[in-house]
C-alpha cells in the first residue's frame, strides 16, 4: 500500500500550484541560498552590531542616558495607537 502524506493541499488555485510546483522540484532545501556576501565581511559586520550598544550607553553620561530613556518612553506611550 503506498503511504501517501496527509498534507493538505491550499483552496486557492495559485497556492495549489506553487504548492505542486514546489514539490515536484528536486532541489536541496538545506543548503543557505548564496546570496553574494562575503563572510567574513559579514561577521565582521555582526562583531560590531554586537558591541555597538553597549560601548555607546558607556560613553553616555547618567543625564543623556536619562533624555534617551524619557524621549524613547514619550514616543512609546505618548501616541494612543
Amino acid at each position: 500500500m503506498l503511504e501517501r502524506s496527509r498534507k493538505r493541499r491550499p483552496v486557492d488555485l495559485n497556492s495549489l500550484a506553487a504548492s505542486i510546483v514546489a514539490d515536484s522540484v528536486d532541489e536541496d532545501k538545506d543548503e543557505p541560498a548564496d546570496d553574494g556576501k562575503d563572510p567574513a565581511a559579514v561577521a565582521l559586520g555582526r562583531k560590531g552590531g554586537l558591541k555597538g550598544g553597549k560601548a555607546r550607553a558607556a560613553k553616555l553620561t547618567p543625564e543623556q542616558r536619562s533624555q534617551i530613556a524619557k524621549k524613547a518612553a514619550a514616543a512609546r506611550w505618548g501616541a494612543r495607537r
